[in-house]
């Protein structure tokens, strides 16, 4: 092993396992549960959530890309599975030959909505109601941080 490197002590190395392992196992289970109680995947809500929060429910492919921190093309190929259902649909950006909104369809709207009760639920059960306040204020304290920190870094967040 190298010296020279500043290794995680014991603690702090138990911590990041941890937070890797709820990081991959959190959203499975979110995406499960949604997934079974209103058949829309996690990602789908994502869209959803994101276009029932800007005016008029449309938002340039490209902001919501950033938004979402996806790629472009991850984006474009959920967009045109959900516009397959008729959650949303593309509109061409007036003046602008290659830009275009992805638009909330009343359909969208409406599933969006049907999911959101048992979303939060399921969001209260797996993370909410096993932290206690003070713990609770901690954790927002450390995400408020680390994120602060990645934005002064100039990585994307």
């Amino acid at each position: 092993m190298d010296t020279d490197t500043p290794w995680l002590s014991e603690r702090r190395q138990r911590i990041w396992r941890n937070w890797l392992r709820m990081n991959a196992e959190l959203p499975a289970a979110l995406h499960r549960r949604l997934r079974a109680d209103s058949h829309l995947s996690l990602s789908d809500y994502d869209v959803l959530v994101h276009l029932t929060d800007v005016p008029e429910a449309r938002v340039r492919v490209l902001d919501l890309a950033r938004a979402l921190r996806w790629e472009r093309s991850r984006l474009s190929h959920h967009i045109r599975r959900m516009e397959g259902r008729g959650l949303v649909r593309r509109e061409d950006v007036p003046g602008d030959g290659r830009g275009a909104y992805v638009v909330l369809t009343p359909d969208g709207r409406t599933a969006v909505e049907q999911a959101a009760p048992a979303h939060v639920r399921t969001v209260r059960d797996l993370v909410f109601d096993s932290v206690d306040p003070d713990e609770l204020a901690a954790l927002a304290t450390a995400v408020e941080k680390v994120l602060a920190r990645l934005e002064a870094s100039g990585r994307p967040v």
